[in-house]
């Protein structure tokens, strides 16, 4: 649906993690009243609706996805059905029942567990401030032999992690951010990829008091991200109490459990 100049501007104005949700509803609104362009007033109503019913619209989840799905070319990883899959493990925990049962009163849009998967390092789904956020890597594996020594890699590496010494290529793992950009350029497969899947970042949260996210060490393999979500799944419905943030009953000492294997 088309929307009017003032309207989009309007709804720029929106907390960025109910935005999505809010559009919707502004836009079912418009077609209710028979409209085929968004107007402003479209946007106040909705608005006012959604801050008076905001208990209806919390489902005691999010899952958020980055713009990857539809065609980015930075996508370090590109999986199928896992925001599917998550989605459906987070429902099946029934998490509005037990948020009501802990906060013991109005559910509000930050009392939602959230899980946000950006499929590349440019993060663009905000994975460092969410509960759970999955970052997609793909580890650079050298193969001397066919090295050319063009210097393809080192321009695609924003981080400055690749330099060729002594003839060999050379990667500072502490600088790499495994987005695959120098395997993608590199013209002899010089460079490969090698273990690939999501980095892991949890704890993170806005609010009055916000953090960002402890990451996991190393980078898990798809079909380890499900393990994971639920040990983490399992640790929040057992130490939440009051309906915190999953930061909030996080000690360095939980980590490692986390980790698992």
């Amino acid at each position: 649906m088309n929307w009017s100049e003032e309207a989009a501007k309007a709804l720029s104005k929106v907390p960025f993690f109910v935005r999505r949700r809010v559009k919707k509803r502004i836009e079912e609104e418009a077609a209710s009243s028979g409209a085929d362009l968004v107007t402003v007033e479209h946007v106040r109503r909705s608005q006012k609706r959604f801050l008076e019913r905001m208990e209806s619209e919390v489902k005691g989840y999010q899952v958020d996805t980055c713009f990857g799905p539809a065609g980015c070319p930075n996508r370090a990883v590109a999986p199928n059905g896992l925001a599917e899959d998550l989605d459906n493990r987070l429902r099946r925990r029934d998490l509005k029942n037990f948020l009501k049962e802990r906060v013991g009163g109005p559910l509000r849009m930050h009392h939602e567990f959230r899980i946000s998967i950006s499929d590349c390092p440019n993060a663009c789904s905000r994975p460092q401030i969410a509960d759970i956020g999955l970052i997609g890597a793909v580890q650079p594996e050298i193969h001397e032999g066919s090295c050319t020594h063009c210097g393809a890699c080192i321009d695609a590496c924003r981080e400055n992690a690749i330099s060729v010494k002594g003839g060999l290529i050379s990667i500072e793992r502490e600088k790499c951010l495994l987005c695959g950009q120098c395997i993608r350029v590199c013209p002899t497969e010089a460079l490969k990829e090698g273990k690939k899947g999501y980095r892991i970042h949890v704890g993170g949260k806005l609010g009055r008091h916000p953090r960002l996210a402890a990451e996991l060490p190393g980078t898990y393999l798809l079909e380890k991200i499900p393990q994971v979500i639920e040990r983490c799944l399992d640790h929040y419905q057992l130490h939440c109490r009051r309906g915190e943030r999953f930061g909030e009953i996080l000690d360095p000492s939980d980590l490692r459990r986390l980790e698992g294997e």
